[in-house]
């Protein structure tokens, strides 16, 4: 946290943080400016490599976005009797000759006008600080509730249920997916007790507070596809897998692959061929079950082959575990120092450049009280379980037989080596990525 308060402010730090802070999965390439982001070429030329231009620097791929449009019109919460302030920015950024991203231009509101300037990096300091500010409180209700709890927590929860009621014990799928899933019950529970509820953490001290909660689920469910979870599809279509600093795509594509050819050896132990998984009516109430509860866009509607049951599994095992890893373990690290991770504005965002004042920008950020309170619900989220179980160790009998005892061998041989090599590559770096390390990536989401 004592790196994060002395480079907040600085540009590439912003840019390092939408590739490996908390909340990785917002960033995409652009081929294409959205038409509601009011920038043209000539007024983002001074930020561009000379002799260069927005259409060519679109054309290579340089050009990434943020878009929080899941955002735009959700109502804002009120804490301590102060109505707070909900935006939904479009960031561009370009990645530079020298490999960092850079943003270069923020619009704070969706509908383009005269009300909602585009800031720039040349603007006066305290306007781009004040929209980078505004970027990060909108990426915090994001994270907490697209990112965090729909995409981990409730995929868990999804799949524990679905596996409880459709899978009966003695089946395969069930044997393997419950120790990712099991412990997912009882923290969502508990989460929807005190956290998302009334005189919760969210109701008091968020943004995005109880009335926020139904509408932002429904939409930030609707925005969640098949390929989005699943990894190497995710990092392709956002253009993160060629980024030599995006150490999450890169750790995230490693644990993904060994995940995968576990699962892909375990389908085959079960199922001899493509015939066998279409015959399987448990396996097809299964997927059934997850469907009418779970996300729509683009999820299999029946498994043809045994290669389409082992993607499945294993984009459930990464979500319940690496992907909870990477956005829950590192959310202190980064929302510590607090202007850095803004968890509710409570002035409206600028309509006008040029008004704000060094004085100004502390106005906008939350009361003490409503702070700690937050900084002490991560910190008790950043605490590993007690009884941690690491990705790939499981405790029941089924695994220890002699061809589930081999397949373990080896996949827990394989993550001990991408241990090994984010071990060593961290040692070489300023700021060291740890959260998808092997070693602490928690089997299931049990906190």
């Amino acid at each position: 946290s004592g790196f994060v308060k002395a480079h907040w402010m600085e540009d590439w730090y912003f840019g390092y943080q939408c590739l490996n802070g908390s909340n990785p999965l917002m960033l995409r390439e652009t081929r294409h400016l959205p038409p509601n982001l009011s920038v043209t070429s000539d007024m983002l030329r001074p930020f561009l490599p000379e002799g260069s231009s927005l259409e060519k620097e679109l054309q290579k791929g340089n050009i990434y976005l943020l878009d929080y449009e899941v955002l735009d019109g959700v109502p804002a919460n009120v804490i301590n009797e102060k109505q707070t302030y909900l935006s939904a920015p479009l960031c561009l950024l370009h990645l530079n000759q020298q490999g960092q991203l850079l943003p270069i231009a923020i619009q704070l509101q969706q509908k383009p006008g005269p009300q909602n300037p585009v800031f720039l990096p040349s603007d006066s300091g305290y306007d781009w600080l004040l929209a980078k500010m505004w970027v990060h409180s909108a990426d915090f209700q994001c994270h907490q509730l697209i990112s965090h709890y729909l995409r981990t927590h409730m995929m868990a929860e999804l799949c524990c249920v679905a596996t409880l009621r459709q899978l009966p014990d003695a089946h395969p799928l069930h044997q393997l997916l419950l120790p990712h899933v099991k412990t997912s019950l009882k923290i969502n529970f508990g989460a929807r007790a005190s956290l998302l509820a009334s005189k919760g953490l969210f109701d008091q001290a968020v943004g995005s507070g109880l009335a926020t909660l139904p509408l932002l689920l429904s939409r930030g469910s609707a925005r969640i596809s098949y390929r989005t979870l699943c990894v190497p599809e995710d990092l392709s279509d956002r253009g993160l897998d060629k980024l030599p600093q995006s150490f999450y795509a890169q750790d995230a594509l490693r644990i993904w692959d060994t995940v995968h050819r576990f699962v892909t050896s375990w389908v085959e132990l079960y199922y001899h061929g493509d015939d066998a998984v279409q015959r399987d009516p448990e396996l097809h109430g299964w997927l059934t079950d997850i469907n009418a509860h779970g996300f729509s866009n683009g999820f299999p509607q029946r498994f043809h082959t045994r290669a389409e049951v082992a993607k499945f599994v294993t984009a459930l095992i990464y979500s319940c575990s690496a992907l909870h890893a990477a956005v829950n373990f590192s959310q202190l690290d980064f929302a510590f120092w607090v202007p850095n991770c803004p968890v509710a504005m409570l002035r409206p965002p600028p309509q006008v450049k040029g008004a704000v004042t060094e004085d100004d920008i502390m106005s906008f950020l939350p009361d003490v009280n409503t702070t700690c309170r937050v900084l002490m619900a991560l910190n008790g989220l950043s605490q590993p379980a007690i009884d941690f179980v690491p990705l790939c160790h499981y405790k029941e009998a089924i695994f220890r037989e002699d061809a589930h005892r081999r397949l373990l061998e080896e996949v827990q041989a394989q993550l001990r080596d991408i241990s090994d090599a984010i071990a060593e590559r961290n040692s070489q770096l300023e700021l060291p990525y740890p959260y998808l390390s092997p070693e602490r990536i928690e089997n299931s989401v049990a906190i």
